[in-house]
């Protein structure tokens, strides 16, 4: 006798209605995002994935969506609660990894630069025609041999010539580089020592990136290989609040938090196409899903979801409060992707054999997890800055 089948109460994985806490218009919003990730996004991931392309042809359409950069950036832009842009990269990720970085990459990275760090000038001069996918942007820190060290390890230089500055070095993992508009690049500057941020046009002499082959993760992200050989950036576009280090953290710290918000979509996405294939493959002559195990799976799978979502809704009213700290974003990042790398694990497991076919989703899920869990800070390094913030102590070397 088949099991009796029970109507679930939610097959999301919104399993304590999150989406909820939004007002009736933020809501309205969040279902026109969804309806766009439904119609434009998703029925191309798997190909897009596939042929490691980025979605450039959606330029338009995002922007129509009017959820890139802030009303400060651009006053067309209407204003958005940090819940609400939260749950906005939930959903991209939840659908298709690789298209939220695509876009955070662009609105968080790039126009998070020069928002945080530019002038007025600078910010009046590039951000509006970023907040219409006009310009793209992109951001350069890490290095071939600087990734968890940049702080202290960052070997581009960054020297004063005449009304502008020379820069040389490599970068490494960049995204959106071998396409963007406006690429910040961080340099060392040789008279001082201090770590500074400038913006690098498209085009500019001396300036070579070159696309990463071979990544079996977020495929649908161009990231590339910066070579700068002596290049020429006018002092105009030297970001003029980038002259430290601190302030790249700056930057660093609201996007982190932004990763956690991808990570736990990404965590959504596999659950999600794991419940659905659970529910209809039959083994033995029932579904797989009336199996005690599989369902403890499932189960498990929800609870990580749902401990992400709990701390991310706190960090966006910490972040509406202006009391996020550099170590709560750290620990939203940490915890979340950690939990995230469990939840695709379990669920590509669910699918046995087919786990490994992408026309089933979870394989994409799985494999654009391990970069989720490691860029914008790896685990260990976001556990540190945890630690240090609990002790008193840095541990970092």
């Amino acid at each position: 006798m088949r099991p009796q089948k029970i109507e679930p109460a939610a097959v999301e994985g919104d399993f304590f209605y999150v989406k909820d806490l939004l007002d009736a218009d933020e809501r309205k919003k969040l279902e026109r995002v969804r309806e766009f990730l439904a119609e434009a996004v998703r029925p191309h991931a798997n190909e897009l994935w596939e042929r490691a392309e980025s979605p450039l042809g959606l330029k338009e359409a995002i922007r129509d969506l009017d959820i890139t950069g802030t009303w400060a950036d651009d006053q067309s832009v209407a204003p958005r609660s940090y819940l609400l842009t939260g749950l906005i990269g939930m959903e991209m990720s939840r659908v298709d990894p690789s298209f939220a970085t695509f876009v955070g990459v662009h609105g968080g990275l790039g126009m998070g630069s020069i928002r945080e760090c530019g002038s007025d000038e600078q910010k009046e001069r590039w951000l509006p025609s970023m907040v219409r996918w006009e310009k793209i942007g992109a951001f350069g820190l890490t290095e071939p041999l600087a990734g968890s060290d940049t702080a202290g390890g960052l070997t581009t230089t960054a020297r004063r010539e005449g009304d502008g500055w020379v820069l040389s070095g490599e970068k490494k993992w960049i995204g959106n580089a071998t396409f963007a508009d406006l690429v910040v690049i961080w340099a060392r500057d040789e008279a001082d020592g201090q770590v500074k941020g400038f913006v690098v046009e498209k085009g500019t002499p001396g300036f070579t990136p070159k696309k990463l082959a071979g990544k079996i993760a977020l495929r649908g992200v161009q990231n590339a290989h910066i070579i700068l050989d002596d290049v020429h950036v006018p002092e105009e576009n030297h970001l003029q609040r980038a002259n430290s280090f601190r302030d790249t953290a700056r930057v660093l710290k609201a996007t982190r938090g932004g990763v956690a918000w991808s990570a736990t979509g990404c965590a959504i996405g596999a659950y999600e196409a794991a419940r659905a294939y659970a529910v209809r493959r039959e083994q033995f002559g029932r579904p797989i899903g009336s199996f005690q195990l599989m369902q403890d799976l499932l189960s498990r799978m929800l609870g990580n979801i749902t401990a992400c979502q709990g701390m991310l809704v706190r960090m966006a009213g910490l972040q509406a409060e202006g009391r996020l700290s550099d170590a709560h974003a750290a620990l939203a990042k940490m915890f979340c992707t950690s939990r995230m790398r469990e939840t695709v694990a379990w669920a590509r497991e669910l699918f046995g054999g087919n786990g490994i076919l992408l026309e089933y989703d979870v394989a994409r899920y799985f494999a654009d997890a391990e970069a989720l869990y490691s860029y914008e800070g790896t685990r260990d390094m976001n556990s540190l800055i945890v630690g240090r913030a609990v002790t008193g102590i840095s541990a970092f070397v």
